[in-house]
C-alpha cells in the first residue's frame, strides 16, 4: 500500500454481484473518488481484440503493453481510462470483450500494470475501489474491506437483464481459478450476500461495517 494519509476501502465480488453499484453510491454518500478496476482491464481487452491478439496468448498480449497508449486518471470524481488517445466508452462492454477480459486479467504482467496504476490513483484523495483483487493484493493493508456476492443464478439473471450474454459461471471459474490474483474473500473482509437483499439494504450493510471498523472517526458519515 502506498504511503499516504489517504484511505482506500476495498470492494470485491464477481461478476453481477452488485459491487459497482455499492461501490458508486458508498463514494457518492461519502465524497470519495470512484475508482472502477474493471474498465481497466476491459480496456486492456478491447485494445488486444482492436490488434487481432488472442486473449489467451499471454506472450501477444505482454508483448502489446510496451507500445499501449493507455492511461488512467480521475475526472469528475471517478476514475477514467483512455486508450489510443480516447475513452472508449460503451466499447467496453461489448460482447467482445466480455468474451475476453477474464483471460486477458489473467495474464500476470497484465496484473503488474494495473496494480501499480490503481494503487496511484491513491494519491488522488480517500476512494472506493471495486474489482476482484482489491482487498487482496491492490491495498491488502486497508481494513475497510467489503466482499459482495450473490448466488450464480441471481447474477446470471441480472447479466441477462441488463442485456449481456456473457456466462457468470465461467468467468468465476476463469477469475477464481488464475494463479495470479485470483479472484477471493480477502483476509479479514466482510462479505455480503445481495441476493436476496435491496440495494439500500446492502448499502446499510456496507455503511455499518465501515462504522465498526472506524471509517467515521473522521465525521464523513455527514456530508
Amino acid at each position: 500500500m502506498p504511503e499516504s494519509f489517504h484511505r482506500a476501502i476495498a470492494i470485491d465480488g464477481p461478476a453481477a454481484s452488485g459491487k459497482t453499484t455499492v461501490a458508486r453510491l458508498l463514494a457518492e454518500r461519502l465524497g470519495l473518488v470512484m475508482v472502477n478496476s474493471g474498465e481497466m482491464y476491459r480496456a486492456v481487452a478491447l485494445a488486444a481484440v482492436r490488434r487481432g491478439i488472442d486473449p489467451s496468448d499471454r506472450e501477444a498480449v505482454a508483448g502489446m503493453l510496451d507500445g499501449l497508449d493507455f492511461r488512467c486518471g480521475v475526472r469528475a470524481g471517478r476514475s477514467a481510462v483512455w486508450l489510443d488517445g480516447e475513452e472508449p466508452g460503451e466499447a467496453l462492454r461489448s460482447s467482445e470483450v466480455n468474451a475476453a477480459v477474464s483471460e486477458v486479467a489473467a495474464i500476470p504482467e497484465v496484473r503488474v500494470l494495473l496494480v501499480a496504476r490503481q494503487r496511484e490513483l491513491l494519491r488522488e484523495g480517500d476512494l472506493v475501489m471495486e474489482g476482484r483483487d482489491i482487498g487482496s493484493v491492490v491495498f491488502p493493508e486497508t481494513p475497510f474491506k467489503i466482499y459482495v456476492d450473490a448466488s450464480e443464478q441471481v447474477r446470471r439473471e441480472r447479466r441477462a437483464a441488463e442485456g449481456l450474454t456473457d456466462e457468470v459461471g465461467s468467468r468465476d471459474r476463469l477469475d477464481a481459478g488464475r494463479q495470479t490474483s485470483p479472484l477471493k474473500v480477502a483476509e479479514g473482509a466482510a462479505v455480503i450476500d445481495s441476493s436476496h437483499l435491496s440495494i439500500a439494504e446492502v448499502m446499510e450493510r456496507a455503511l455499518q461495517v465501515l462504522r465498526d471498523r472506524g471509517w467515521f472517526n473522521r465525521g464523513e458519515e455527514g456530508r
